[in-house]
């Protein structure tokens, strides 16, 4: 595992809203104090989790700011600037207030599936205009088009502020050849909370992770015994976890983690459309995990 401070656990930041769908300031405050007392490396925020395509670009900026400015220097900040127009997230990197963050989180652009060129291209330019370190994000499953081994490679060994990835194609061997051949000190982040030990055991350096907005001091007890390298314990500890984060996903993310939270009291469960909270069911179901494996 590389020793760098964007490696282990960095808690992918949700938005939480009012009743009424505006940005909870205050429960968005409580967040970053709860993910930081429980432990986590790093924060994430304005990626997946954070819903940030139903987010103005205006309120992107603020809730940088906010974030930024309630972390106030005690974990490092990593913020998420993508899409699927490699001018707008141009425009991103100028307009986002950058200066407490320590790098960006860029994704695959969605929907227009380019190829592996022009994956290539988007993220030559992005790199090339960042005024921070980039982290590639992959995730074939949200984005319609998978970044292959030999392109991420690519952009690692030719752009020096290219530091890493988040894999979230759910392939661990894809995962593998990417250890197998990275530069040094380029991180290969897990961007699935239940394969985070997998890849940490095969030479990987930690997880983007969702879990930890909900469990972060017993997420970051498993992870913690991998980074020794005691994975017996770490796979055993994360065993008391696996029906809680396989539920986190049952009805997508982040409906999951919010429903989880609602229950725990932590947030309310407003999303916005075209996403939903999570349903009867799930809430019943959280109710009894929570209760079970003392997750409160």
């Amino acid at each position: 595992m590389i020793q760098h401070p964007l490696a282990g656990v960095g808690a992918a930041m949700i938005t939480p809203f009012t009743a009424d769908g505006r940005v909870d300031y205050e429960a968005l405050a409580r967040m970053v104090d709860h993910v930081i007392e429980g432990g986590v490396d790093y924060i994430v925020a304005l990626g997946t989790t954070a819903e940030t395509p139903t987010l103005y670009m205006p309120e992107r900026a603020v809730i940088a700011m906010f974030i930024t400015n309630q972390i106030a220097g005690r974990v490092p900040l990593v913020m998420g600037c993508g899409g699927n127009s490699t001018s707008e997230v141009l425009d991103q990197l100028r307009e986002f207030d950058l200066r407490g963050a320590d790098a960006i989180l860029s994704v695959t652009p969605y929907y227009n599936k380019p190829s592996q060129e022009g994956l290539y291209q988007h993220f030559k330019t992005v790199a090339e205009h960042s005024p921070l370190p980039v982290i590639l994000y992959n995730i074939p499953g949200r984005s319609g088009v998978n970044m292959t081994p030999e392109t991420t490679l690519r952009l690692a060994r030719e752009l020096p502020n290219v530091i890493g990835i988040k894999e979230a194609s759910g392939d661990i061997e894809q995962m593998q050849r990417i250890l197998d051949r990275r530069p040094e000190g380029f991180l290969v982040l897990s961007g699935d909370d239940g394969m985070a030990i997998d890849l940490m055991r095969r030479g990987g350096d930690g997880v983007i992770s969702v879990a930890a907005n909900a469990f972060p001091e017993r997420f970051m007890s498993c992870v913690g015994h991998a980074k020794a390298g005691d994975f017996d314990r770490a796979d055993a500890e994360y065993a008391a976890l696996d029906e809680a984060v396989q539920a986190l996903f049952a009805e997508g993310n982040p409906t999951g983690v919010k429903c989880a939270l609602s229950v725990m009291g932590k947030i309310g469960p407003t999303m916005r459309l075209p996403l939903v909270p999570g349903s009867e069911k799930l809430r019943a179901r959280f109710e009894e995990l929570i209760a079970r494996y003392d997750l409160r």
